[in-house]
Parts: structure tokens; C-alpha cells; sequence
């Protein structure tokens, strides 16, 4: 790689969760070349995640319609991306929309994972590396694919996001001094703790005089866990539905501590550096959150009977599925190691 400081464009299509397991692949480029322009390119709705992070020298916000294109939304940003002149891309997503925006940036040198059927991708690309040979961890892969510029990890592979401080005081008025948020919701059912559980976790911890609220995500079903819970114990602190993501990080960040499945915001308040325990159904469902959590941030299920191979099943419709295998009195032994890592 040439010594003298180069432009980037970094870009990913993926879900939000996805988004914070980028933070430390970027620090990586940054790492390896300090003088180096970062810019990222993202849809609209993740924008927010990144930029707040002063390194990164500026967010592109794409508008994205799930299932089609929206070329003429995009046009204007496309030409904005060309007369940037990026040395160099990385689409650490590897899907169509990251291949196609990455070749049409412009930059001269175009990185991206690639699976063998994808002719798209390798038309897109100048440089691939075949996905089947990089690791399940979003963390490890992403790292790995930038090998191929003999960019090094960085110091430290921790999740880093940021929240916008103007925000701090409409997140007090939302969330109280010294709250441990449980979020109850995550985008598929599999990877939710039943509400049975939280409702006996909740117990103990009144018991011991200690302070939870209750979030979920903001689409019918997942309201509807925090309805159930509320009609069981009507007196829980329950937040309302936030659908700005800024604000909703502004309130995360004030969070003693935050309780949730392998879900966005699990991952979002491990990247504001607001301790976590994260409630994750087998060793299986931890590969591709691997290594961001430790051992004391983690409490799994039992054995998953999905299908025959005893993995996670997407569809899993157990009727005791793996995730209320987890007792509530394991979420309660590892609050002392959770409160001790901030």
C-alpha cells in the first residue's frame, strides 16, 4: 500500500447490528494510516450509529427501500461520492447494493468478499476474497478481509459508537439516574428470553431494591412483549417507543447497565461503552458475535433442538425453545461481573 495518506470509502448493507460490528475494521484503516480520509457509506437509517465518531471524516446516508433501488434518490449522492476520488473501497457487506455502489464510487482500488456464483461482485471488484474463507465473527471477518491490504487489527477490537450529546437532556426526561434497561424485543422471536423470565427477573431484583426499566423494539410484536409484561406486573418502568434512533442512544448511554438478546441494541450499548450482559440462546448463536463479548458479559441457553444438527434454527418453533433455558438467577450472578467492567 502506498505511503503517501489515501482516501477511503468504506460501505456495508446490512442490518443495524451489523453496523456497530464495523467500528472495528474502520479504526483498523485508521490505525494503519492516521493521515488517512475515512469516509463510510450506509443506508440512511444506520447513519446515526457512525457520525458521531470524530475519526471518521464523513457519513453518506444512502435512502434504501428494502427489495428495489431507488436510483433516483441515489443519483445525486452517487455524484457526489465520484468527485471525492477515492484511492480505494472496501464493501464489507459483499451483497448486490455494496457491489454496485462501490464500483460506482469511482475509487480505483475496489475490495470485497465474494461468493462463487456471484458474477456481479467480481465484475464490481478489483480485488475479492472468496467469502467461504473468511471467519463466522462479523468482527474477525471484517478484519480479515481488510489482510488482503495488509492493514493489521487495531489495538483494541471493541465496539465504538458514539451519541450526539446535544441529546443528553431529552434522554434524562426518558431515563432516570441509575436504571439497568432490560430490552426485551430483537427482530426475531428465537433470540428472545421469554416474557415468563423477565417477569421473574424483575421479582428479584425488586427484591434487592434494584432500579430496571423495559424496553422493545417499536413494530407490533415486539410492543406486544412489553404489553404482556405490563399487564403481569403493572407497576414495571416501561419506556415509550422511541423510533429516533439518536434519541435512542442518547438514552441507552445513560443506562447503568443494559440486559438484552443478541440484538442492535445489545451491540449499541456495547459500542457506548455502557456495561452489558447479553442473553444468548447456544455457543452456536455467540460465532458471529464473537470476540466483542467476554465471558462475564454472556449468559447462554441449553442444548437447541431446531433440527438435527442441534443448531440455532432460524425457525426454531421448539416448544421449550434454547433461550428459556436461561434461568434468571444466572442473569442475576453475573450483574457484579457486568457492573465491575465498566
Amino acid at each position: 500500500m502506498s505511503a503517501q495518506p489515501e482516501k477511503f470509502l468504506a460501505l456495508q448493507f446490512k442490518y443495524l447490528g451489523d453496523a456497530v460490528f464495523l467500528t472495528p475494521a474502520l479504526r483498523a484503516i485508521k490505525e494503519h494510516q492516521p493521515d488517512s480520509e475515512l469516509h463510510v457509506l450506509v443506508a440512511a437509517e444506520v447513519a446515526p450509529l457512525l457520525e458521531n465518531l470524530p475519526w471518521i471524516k464523513k457519513v453518506w446516508a444512502l435512502p434504501r427501500t428494502r427489495g428495489r433501488a431507488r436510483l433516483r434518490d441515489s443519483w445525486p449522492l452517487i455524484r457526489a461520492l465520484r468527485r471525492e476520488k477515492f484511492n480505494r473501497a472496501v464493501d464489507f457487506g459483499g451483497n448486490d447494493r455494496g457491489a454496485i455502489l462501490s464500483f460506482l464510487s469511482g475509487a480505483k482500488i475496489r475490495l470485497g468478499p465474494v461468493e462463487k456464483e456471484k458474477l456481479l461482485q467480481k465484475f464490481c471488484y478489483t480485488q475479492t476474497i472468496s467469502a467461504d474463507t473468511l471467519p463466522p465473527s462479523w468482527v474477525q471477518r471484517h478484519l480479515q478481509l481488510l489482510s488482503a491490504w495488509q492493514i493489521s487489527p487495531p489495538k483494541s477490537a471493541r465496539l465504538e459508537i458514539a451519541a450526539d450529546p446535544a441529546l443528553a437532556a431529552r434522554a434524562a426526561k426518558l431515563l432516570p439516574d441509575g436504571m439497568i434497561l432490560c430490552h426485551l424485543g430483537t427482530s426475531q422471536p428465537r433470540k428472545e428470553w421469554p416474557v415468563s423470565r423477565w417477569q421473574e427477573f424483575f421479582r428479584l431484583a425488586k427484591v434487592a431494591g434494584l432500579a430496571l426499566a423495559f424496553s422493545s423494539g417499536n413494530n407490533e410484536r415486539e410492543r406486544s412483549l412489553l404489553a404482556e409484561l405490563k399487564k403481569v406486573e403493572p407497576e414495571i418502568f416501561a419506556l415509550p417507543p422511541i423510533s429516533d434512533l439518536k434519541l435512542f442512544l442518547a438514552v441507552l448511554k445513560r443506562a447503568r447497565l443494559v440486559i438484552a438478546g443478541d440484538t442492535g441494541p445489545l451491540h449499541f450499548a456495547a459500542g457506548l461503552g455502557v456495561p452489558v450482559i447479553g442473553l444468548f440462546a447456544t455457543s452456536d448463536s455467540l460465532l458471529r458475535s464473537a470476540p466483542v463479548y467476554e465471558a462475564g458479559q454472556i449468559v447462554q441457553g441449553g442444548e437447541c433442538f431446531c433440527d438435527a444438527k442441534c443448531l440455532h434454527s432460524a425457525n426454531c418453533e421448539d416448544a421449550w425453545p434454547c433461550m428459556a433455558a436461561i434461568q434468571p438467577e444466572q442473569v442475576w450472578a453475573a450483574l457484579p461481573q457486568a457492573f465491575a467492567a465498566k
